[in-house]
């Protein structure tokens, strides 16, 4: 979440917390992985892009996917994506992303890959939105203007994935508070605002100045804290209450304050500011609620625990994609952006609004150009997938 050199910012508010346009249906979100066969001359822009920035968060992924031992784990959790023997031989096989030129870096993911188009039901559009990293102003303690906490993970609050438990629940998690031996909803977001998580569970990090700017910083999942003594600080994303994720863009267009057609990350902070009093309100029909932690590394960290490549990481559906597969995307041009958008990601986020087969969230990086960009985008496009060969 950090640089902005790239031509793509696709909003996670615009796909999290807003009603993008077009959005996609539930139909879409439920639609089934299909794919088809491709290849590279298929990919538009394929030999204009360069590859050699993609090898940087790529070998951040094959360090990790070198470390697992393909007899305890045979596939890329999809057997589809390809065996993990194969994964690790094409990782091997990486050059040096320091040395390596952008023709060389082509040659490589076309002797290793295959592209594979994925459609959600055969359809092969989607919608590709954008997140950044936010900036707030904060204290450590309370005081003045700074009242509004960003919490610490509870220590009685328990994460569970389900696809742990049933092969078709992959991807799919709850949260809650053991109670009487069984697994009970934690608070929403309201209850935990109003101060009634127990005393000893509520464990503020810091108090920002802005209740706009600490729900922004819940949807993009890290940020910088930038303290009284000028000091900065980075968190990142440590827990969810397990309420579902709710698009506030969603409520101000069914109350009739905003039209789909105008929803963006920056007309909703306009409605908020405009509005605290039922902005407050408004934004509690998202229930859920995040947690945070201060992050001993530079940078914001993604779903598969590595530090993110602005303009170069994507979040993905984690129920139907694994992580660390090279994601080539094709999508018209975002706001102020003049030409469409194609380049390779690759797949080392998630988020609880990005849903379905052809559905991504790029990754943007620090700073007011990229929240910018990243506010007004909402694009269409297709997604190919680049497998190892055999």
């Amino acid at each position: 979440m950090r640089f902005l050199k790239y031509a793509l910012i696709l909003s996670l508010l615009s796909a999290c917390a807003a009603t993008p346009t077009p959005t996609p249906t539930p139909d879409a979100a439920k639609a089934k992985l299909v794919r088809q066969p491709a290849n590279f001359s298929q990919l538009p822009g394929w030999e204009k892009d360069d590859l050699a920035e993609a090898l940087i968060p790529f070998a951040k992924s094959c360090a990790r996917i070198l470390k697992i031992d393909p007899l305890e784990r045979p596939t890329m959790s999809a057997e589809w994506a390809g065996s993990m023997q194969s994964w690790q031989v094409a990782c091997r096989a990486l050059p040096q992303s320091g040395a390596v030129t952008a023709a060389q870096a082509r040659q490589y993911f076309e002797t290793y890959f295959t592209p594979t188009l994925l459609t959600a039901d055969g359809v092969p559009e989607g919608l590709f939105t954008g997140y950044y990293e936010a900036s707030l102003r904060g204290s450590k303690t309370p005081g003045g203007q700074y009242t509004i906490p960003l919490r610490a993970k509870p220590t009685d609050l328990v994460m569970v994935n389900l696809g742990e438990f049933r092969e078709e629940l992959k991807g799919q998690r709850i949260a809650g508070r053991v109670k009487d031996g069984q697994l009970k909803p934690y608070e929403d977001r309201a209850a935990i605002e109003d101060g009634k998580l127990p005393p000893d569970q509520d464990k503020p990090l810091f108090y920002v100045d802005s209740a706009v700017d600490a729900f922004f910083l819940q949807i993009q999942g890290s940020g910088v804290v930038t303290l009284l003594d000028g000091s900065n600080v980075q968190i990142g994303y440590d827990g969810q209450n397990g309420h579902p994720y709710y698009a506030i863009g969603k409520e101000l267009v069914k109350r009739n304050y905003l039209r789909q057609d105008d929803v963006s990350m920056q007309t909703i902070r306009a409605w908020l500011a405009a509005n605290p009093v039922e902005g407050k309100e408004i934004m509690r029909t998202n229930k859920s609620y995040v947690f945070f932690r201060i992050l001993d590394k530079d940078g914001a960290i993604g779903g598969e625990g590595l530090p993110l490549t602005a303009g170069r990481s994507l979040a993905i559906d984690r129920s139907l994609l694994p992580y660390g597969v090279p994601m080539y995307i094709d999508v018209t041009a975002p706001r102020p952006v003049d030409a469409p958008v194609q380049r390779l990601l690759i797949a080392q986020d998630t988020g609880g609004a990005i849903q379905g087969p052809v559905r991504g969230d790029v990754f943007w990086g620090f700073g007011a150009d990229a929240e910018a960009i990243a506010g007004a985008m909402k694009s269409r496009g297709r997604m190919w997938a680049l497998l190892p060969k055999p």
